[in-house]
């Protein structure tokens, strides 16, 4: 369920919104330019919100913050479908810049903040020793979910419309999601009378159980390992969003259809399926570094191979499915790792 979480986040991930720009430009009459920035704006906004929200997800626990925030990503699709009628008639730019940066701000604070960290957090909190297998195998599902989606969501909005496409996603992740979470979320397996790692009882270990050493966040802030994995996340979301979110113009640059462009996440999405399942598996067995090492060497790969933009272009696909693939494990395992799961 935990998986789930982090696919039903999909639609206030940047694979999520990339493919609806062009309907947002032409709803809006906003320049891509300044849908880009108000996108900037909204993502800020909440990645300074983001402290506060987890300090409630560990006040308010995870299955009522996950289901605030299905419910809260739920309305945010519905208001963006309808970006250009709440604006009205009329309007300036100034006030569809103001609204749109509103609504990302919603959508990413919703989306890809409280549902992922809750979605994640719980993750790291089940398990011990297994902790990087289980990331790993989250990240299998997670990881292709997140390759195919710019290539469904396409389909989706030629099917029918931009507008229905959000609307439904909408029903999906506020109903379906949010019924999901308020009925299997869980903060850690103790709460339900189970141990880390589905042990039933000490007896049937083969190791004592781990002592964790909990850190106050002020504590971890001070760790050099804090501000390593931090900072190499930081330049892969990046990376990534930035790449993510102007596919469809990238492409069209370099003479690419929108379909082509789009189809670029598909191979990959097979690269970081295969190295997050690895990933987790060697989280259990190397020091997160080595994998920190990994994935920014991956990383630069891909983004020298993205200045000539190209079908298939294995550099691209190699290098953003290696450092993708391996996000996932490094975000789930370190710091409980580091700094216990308290």
């Amino acid at each position: 369920v935990a998986t789930l979480g982090v696919i039903a986040s999909i639609p206030g991930q940047t694979v999520g919104v990339s493919v609806f720009n062009d309907s947002l430009i032409e709803a809006t009459g906003l320049s891509r330019l300044s849908v880009a920035n108000a996108y900037l704006g909204g993502t800020v906004a909440s990645g300074l919100l983001l402290p506060w929200g987890g300090t409630l997800l560990d006040r308010l626990g995870a299955r009522r913050t996950g289901v605030g925030a299905c419910i809260g990503l739920a309305i945010t699709l519905v208001a963006l479908s309808n970006v250009d009628r709440l604006a009205g008639e009329g309007a300036s730019w100034v006030v569809y810049f103001i609204l749109l940066a509103g609504l990302f701000f919603c959508l990413r604070f919703c989306g890809q903040g409280m549902l992922t960290m809750t979605s994640r957090t719980m993750l790291g909190r089940w398990f011990e020793r297994r902790r990087g297998i289980a990331a790993g195998v989250s990240g299998l599902f997670a990881g292709y979910s997140f390759g195919i989606a710019p290539q469904v969501l396409n389909l989706w909005i030629e099917g029918d419309s931009w507008r229905t496409a959000w609307q439904q996603m909408a029903l999906i992740v506020g109903l379906g999601m949010g019924t999901i979470v308020f009925l299997f979320f869980r903060d850690d397996p103790e709460s339900c009378g189970l141990r880390m790692d589905g042990r039933d009882a000490p007896k049937d270990t083969d190791a004592p159980e781990p002592v964790e050493e909990n850190k106050t966040r002020a504590e971890a802030m001070k760790t050099l390992g804090f501000w390593v994995v931090t900072l190499a996340l930081t330049f892969q979301a990046l990376i990534i969003t930035g790449f993510t979110f102007h596919i469809v113009d990238l492409g069209a640059k370099v003479g690419l259809t929108r379909q082509e462009a789009v189809a670029v996440f598909f191979p990959i999405a097979i690269i970081s399926t295969a190295t997050g399942l690895i990933g987790g598996y060697l989280a259990d067995k190397l020091r997160v570094r080595t994998l920190v090492l990994i994935m920014m060497c991956a990383q630069a790969l891909g983004i020298f191979s993205a200045v000539t933009l190209q079908e298939n272009d294995p550099g691209l696909i190699l290098g953003l499915g290696v450092s993708g693939g391996l996000f996932g494990p490094i975000a789930t395992v370190a710091f409980p790792r580091f700094f216990g799961r308290l």
